[in-house]
């Protein structure tokens, strides 16, 4: 399953594919941990509903994700990588032309 990945993302050593992995899981919570000072900062809080809180949550993180996995992956070296991987991921909501 390892081999599998390192190919798909074209990886050649271990070292490189852990730095990607790092990058993803602190990217992931670090996004989570943006929302709760903007939640304070909007007034939701636990009485808020869920139809409230589940848009503003995706609302909020989609972007900061986004952004932070760029920062999170150049501090980690790994700029190129996710540069190349926003890139697809922005192709498919179809906000770039690049493939």
């Amino acid at each position: 399953m390892i081999q599998k990945l390192k190919n798909r993302w074209q990886i050649e050593n271990n070292f490189q594919l852990i730095l990607i992995l790092l990058t993803f899981s602190v990217t992931g919570s670090l996004s989570v941990m943006v929302r709760r000072p903007i939640f304070e900062y909007l007034g939701i809080d636990t009485t808020t509903s869920l139809w409230i809180k589940v848009p503003m949550s995706i609302l909020i993180i989609t972007p900061s994700y986004q952004v932070l996995l760029i920062i999170v992956g150049s501090i980690l070296g790994q700029f190129k990588f996710f540069w190349a991987f926003e890139k697809k991921m922005l192709s498919r909501f179809r906000f770039s032309k690049t493939k």
